[in-house]
């Protein structure tokens, strides 16, 4: 079966046998080239690391501008309106990789799927609406789309007890913290409250840094080497470069 996004993505292959997929999903204006490279960081050998690219399409919250965008914005606000048939064509797309990897040998309770930002809101929506069970998801500096339509959107999700791991900066000027936190609660509506977990960083923007990388190094550890356990305390800082650039316009 053809996968249009996996023509064109970037693929970090594992250095052993590859036992184990994380997706990640970068925010808007921005390629999954430099989140490839940020994954080389916490990379685990037994791990396949795939970072595709959103297609181009224009952009109302830009000004109808054509860029790198999973699907349309109108707003960044929590009562803004929503590109419902694009969000939901950009979830099936990202399933489709899901479904793919899972064809290829690869358990789909071995799968990780995150993002950063827009690709972020991606990941939550698409692991809320699928029935496929992942090891866990992670959302850096996001929200969770079309968050009127659940709980009910997840009635047939195989995701209620998958570990979700959301970082945001309590700096941030296009998704402010509140509506992180405010994602957070509404999500253990959604699944089991205490799968979800939600971590501040004071001072930080719209962007990552290293303790988000760490967090997400355990997280790995405890949603795929462990598989269903509870993730553990997070501890080592990992990621090292993840800086203002990553900001894309979001």
């Amino acid at each position: 079966m053809s996968v249009p996004l996996l023509a064109e993505a970037v693929t970090v292959s594992g250095t052993e046998k590859e036992t184990a997929v994380v997706i990640f999903l970068h925010g808007l204006g921005d390629t999954g080239h430099g989140w490839a490279d940020s994954m080389m960081s916490i990379r685990l050998p037994y791990i396949k690391y795939i970072c595709p690219h959103a297609p181009r399409i224009p952009v109302t919250l830009n000004m109808k501008m054509t860029m790198p965008s999973w699907f349309d914005l109108m707003g960044l606000s929590p009562e803004a309106p929503e590109d419902e048939a694009g969000i939901k064509r950009a979830a099936e797309n990202i399933k489709a990789i899901i479904d793919h990897e899972v064809k290829n040998g690869i358990p789909s309770n071995r799968i990780i799927l995150g993002g950063f930002s827009q690709g972020g809101a991606l990941s939550l929506y698409t692991a809320l609406t699928s029935q496929q069970q992942l090891a866990g998801v992670i959302g850096l500096s996001c929200w969770l789309p079309l968050h009127k339509t659940f709980p009910q959107a997840a009635s047939g999700s195989g995701n209620k007890g998958t570990p979700i791991l959301q970082c945001h900066g309590e700096m941030d000027p296009m998704i402010p913290v509140q509506f992180g936190a405010m994602t957070a609660e509404k999500l253990k509506t959604i699944v089991s409250p205490q799968n979800v977990t939600f971590r501040s960083y004071p001072g930080l923007m719209h962007s990552s840094c290293p303790q988000q990388g760490g967090k997400g190094k355990i997280f790995l550890d405890g949603s795929i080497a462990e598989l269903g356990r509870q993730f553990r305390c997070f501890k080592s800082v990992v990621v090292e470069e993840v800086s203002e650039s990553r900001c894309c316009l979001e």
